[in-house]
């Protein structure tokens, strides 16, 4: 027989070997199948789900700004209208449309509506398909305190043709008659559509715009026209472009988007370390038969391929599982949970699942490289041994025992540490995540140091069953490595997300507690921009007999920059030399507020998008002038993450004129009861539910609610991924188990009984588990600092304290180390149910 008929041979023989290895052990291939198809699958349906989420917003966009060249955009009290007539003068420019684009106030706690009024004549030319579906009578549209809805909101307000839709204009109740119902195709969203002059009478808006569409002449330069633009418009009024615009959702929820994908890729992680664990151990089992065929001519190079094509296929057919099931899952999310994953900025109403097929084939590869990777020190080790040492009885201990791992370990690890003080790329932590895999993959190559310095250093303690359990760790060092691989990796990151997710919890909870302390809290409806307490409602508010103390805020829109999200201005009563007292300071500065300016205190958001540090002057724009603020303190914020501004009231009220007010705190006397109280505020004002009022108490509830719901997704991710361990702990355990089926059958011979074998297995399974628990609490708790402090923070621009669920941690543990326990005497068992004759000859 010639080589290739022995190559041949040996693959058949091969082959043989790989389909009795799947007729017998049909479970642990199921479960690693299992583990890299909810690795694939959670990636899958989170980027799907994101991915139709920023479509439609991006198509919402589009028929929004239809065909302008540039925006021009100003805070939501508008500037003057007259700037169109100066902009339609520029030679430049061929069409200006002026519009209003608000957010309604409608009444008690429901959302506000999105309005847009324009000028019919004109945006005809920018806005073509809106205005089709509007029809050729827009005649009808000048009707005063008349509306046409699209029917995602019409939908939404449960209204039809001819009824009435309630809102909030200043502090008075005022209604809109709904004229039409555009399709479902005009507009995605929920929208509002008014005629200019009609919606400048009714909201109370003379003589006020903000915002101008510009279509440019062709051969205009467009960003030539911007700086021109910058430099004539009101201050706090910018030029942008559409791709800004369309980019900005995109922008604003990447930090969030890019959590989750990495969220998702920690159970495929997982995942990968129980494709090692169960290649190694499927290694060890059938070495006898690997020795053999390399004797039959099968070289280490076809031996090492062949492995490594078995776990790939293993990868290939979880990820393509794994896709399907993530389509399957992003479906079900859109249709009964909405868009948003936690993240309100992505709630989208009519979002259509798409499926790309290079998203989708990028996540296959991933899902068969990772398993590829996970099974190539397996393949490798099987191809270095010798035939004759592999066919050798007793020949059970890899060869990762005997690697140098120390080394490598250690300086994995401080290439971690050093990783983790890099600044974000690109306001992403990239170099934070390079940190954690570091860390993760050098506490791994320690393993068996560890492993064989704990066992080693245990004495006997006269007692046969734990003796024999602790003789037969310090003899399977590495096989002891490959089960505690996938635990400890499993079990680490579960640790470091319930740390940082308790931390940021705690952290927010007493953020809360912080910003009130009143018995009542009011606002007159969230991210609104009609509604508004007049200075004499307020003052009607503090005179009741129930009332305390009152303190009022007025809370609007700021464009600091045209690339960035507008900020939060905040104008609120404060002491300035006491502002730690109101305010969840982090850092203040002892000077003196200089002469000609007047303290502001920023957020950290605000702080790290714009650069601004303590002490340095803030050119900030109110109503077309520029207010000199100094920067006394910087605050942390959790609910603004395009950066807020604080000032006090007084001198907001100097500087603008006004005096009105949208949110509020109150304080009631001793003895009145807070139902009472709500009672007098609502009848003082003769708004009806116009004002939401609620208690602080029950504000704080609702707000930690939303908080877990938020975060609902980063449970769940963390539960599958803990499953996974457990699975891998499971495959472990009755891998091992299998493969000691001779030794059992020994100690059965030598006289031990059944149940002291079993007690045996689960004594190796406790300590085991215990020792995985100490290094995976150690190991997740420096991952978790690296995510509070790095990740978190150049995330999402805020900071939290560190905080520990000590008892979530310890009982977390003690399930681990009883699953552990259960699962060994589980593969045990089932290692067992064969006399024990019959196993000893498996060595003969």
């Amino acid at each position: 027989m010639n080589g290739n008929d022995g190559a041949r041979g040996a693959w058949i023989a091969w082959r043989t070997f790989a389909y009795a290895q799947l007729r017998e052990h049909p479970m642990q291939l199921l479960a690693t199948v299992a583990a890299i198809a909810l690795g694939v699958a959670l990636g899958v349906a989170v980027y799907l789900v994101n991915s139709a989420a920023l479509d439609e917003f991006d198509q919402a966009t589009r028929r929004l700004l239809g065909s302008a060249d540039i925006v021009v955009r100003g805070p939501p009290e508008g500037f003057d209208e007259a700037l169109v007539v100066a902009l339609a003068h520029r030679p430049t420019i061929a069409t200006v449309s002026p519009l209003l684009e608000l957010e309604l106030t409608r009444p008690a706690q429901n959302p506000p509506l999105k309005l847009l009024a324009l000028d019919p004549f004109r945006a005809a030319a920018l806005q073509p398909e809106l205005m089709a579906e509007i029809g050729p009578d827009v005649t009808r549209l000048f009707v005063p305190d008349t509306i046409i809805l699209s029917r995602a909101a019409a939908e939404e307000l449960q209204l039809q043709r001819g009824d009435e839709l309630p809102i909030i204009v200043g502090g008075a109740p005022k209604s809109l008659r709904v004229i039409d119902i555009l399709s479902g195709d005009a507009y995605p969203e929920s929208l509002g559509i008014m005629d200019i002059a009609t919606a400048q009478w009714s909201l109370q808006r003379l003589g006020k715009l903000n915002r101008i569409d510009l279509r440019v002449r062709p051969g205009t330069d467009l960003a030539t026209l911007r700086g021109q633009l910058a430099s004539v418009l009101p201050p706090g009024v910018v030029a942008v472009t559409p791709t800004i615009e369309r980019g900005r959702a995109t922008t604003a929820t990447r930090a969030y988007r890019v959590n989750l994908n990495m969220l998702a890729l920690v159970a495929l992680l997982t995942g990968a370390f129980l494709v090692f664990a169960t290649q190694s151990l499927a290694v060890l089992r059938r070495r006898a038969a690997l020795g053999l065929l390399r004797a039959l001519g099968v070289t280490r190079l076809q031996l090492e391929c062949a492995l490594l094509g078995e776990g790939a296929a293993i990868g290939l057919v979880g990820s393509l599982l794994g896709a399907l099931l993530g389509a399957l899952v992003a479906a079900l999310v859109l249709r009964y949970l909405g868009s948003d994953l936690g993240n309100r900025a992505l709630a989208a109403r009519a979002v259509a699942l798409a499926l790309p097929a290079l998203p989708l084939a990028a996540f296959v590869l991933i899902g068969t490289a990772v398993a590829g990777l996970g099974a190539w020190i397996p393949a490798h080790e099987a191809a270095a041994r010798a035939p004759a040492l592999a066919m050798k009885s007793g020949d059970c201990e890899p060869a990762v025992n005997r690697l140098p791992t120390a080394l490598p370990g250690m300086a994995l690890i401080a290439a971690g540490a050093l990783l983790a003080w890099l600044p974000p790329v690109n306001r992403l932590p990239l170099p934070g995540y390079a940190a954690i895999a570091a860390l993760l993959a050098g506490a791994v190559l320690l393993i068996p140091t560890l492993m064989r310095w704990v066992t080693g250093s245990a004495k006997r303690s006269g007692r046969a069953i734990l003796d024999i359990a602790i003789a037969q760790l310090q003899g399977s060092a590495g096989v002891s490595t490959i089960s505690l691989a996938a635990i400890i990796v499993s079990f680490s990151l579960m640790v470091a997300m319930a740390i940082m997710v308790h931390s940021f919890r705690n952290s927010f909870d007493l953020w809360l507690v912080k910003l009130l302390p009143a018995d009542l809290s009011l606002r007159v409806s969230f991210d609104s921009d009609t509604g508004a307490l007049t200075g004499e409602q307020q003052h009607r508010i503090a005179a009741l007999p129930a009332v305390a103390r009152a303190e009022f805020r007025r809370v609007r829109q700021i464009w600091l920059r045209a690339d960035h999200a507008p900020v939060a201005l905040i104008a609120r009563d404060l002491n300035p030399l006491r502002a730690a007292d109101t305010l969840p300071l982090v850092r203040a500065t002892p000077q003196p507020v200089p002469a000609g300016t007047q303290a502001a205190w920023i957020s950290e958001s605000l702080q790290d998008l714009y650069g601004l540090r303590l002490g340095e002057r803030l050119q900030l724009p109110l109503d077309g002038r520029i207010q000199q603020l100094f920067v006394a303190g910087i605050w942390r914020d959790y609910g603004r993450p395009a950066g807020a501004v604080v000032i006090a009231r007084a001198g907001y009220i100097a500087a603008t004129g006004d005096d009105s007010a949208n949110e509020g705190l109150i304080w009631r006397r001793p003895g009145a009861s807070a139902a009472a109280l709500e009672a007098a505020i609502r009848g003082s004002l003769n708004i009806g539910n116009a004002l939401e009022l609620i208690g602080s108490g029950q504000l704080r509830q609702r707000s930690l609610m939303l908080f877990d719901r938020a975060f609902a997704i980063t449970y769940a991710l963390e539960a599958i991924a803990v499953g996974i361990g457990l699975l891998g702990i499971a495959v472990a355990a009755s891998s091992s188990a299998l493969a000691r089926r001779a030794q059992f059958g020994m100690l059965r011979h030598i006289g031990m009984l059944r149940r002291q074998v079993l007690a045996t297995l689960a004594i190796e399974g406790v300590i085991m588990s215990a020792l995985s628990v100490i290094y995976g609490l150690l190991l997740g708790t420096a991952l978790s600092l690296i995510l509070v402090y790095v990740i978190d923070r150049q995330s999402f621009n805020w900071s939290i304290d560190l905080a520990i669920p000590w008892l979530r941690l310890g009982a977390l543990g003690t399930a681990l180390i009883a699953a552990s326990a259960l699962t060994a005497l589980w593969g045990g068992r089932a290692a067992m149910s064969q006399d024990a004759i019959r196993a000893v000859r498996e060595d003969w």
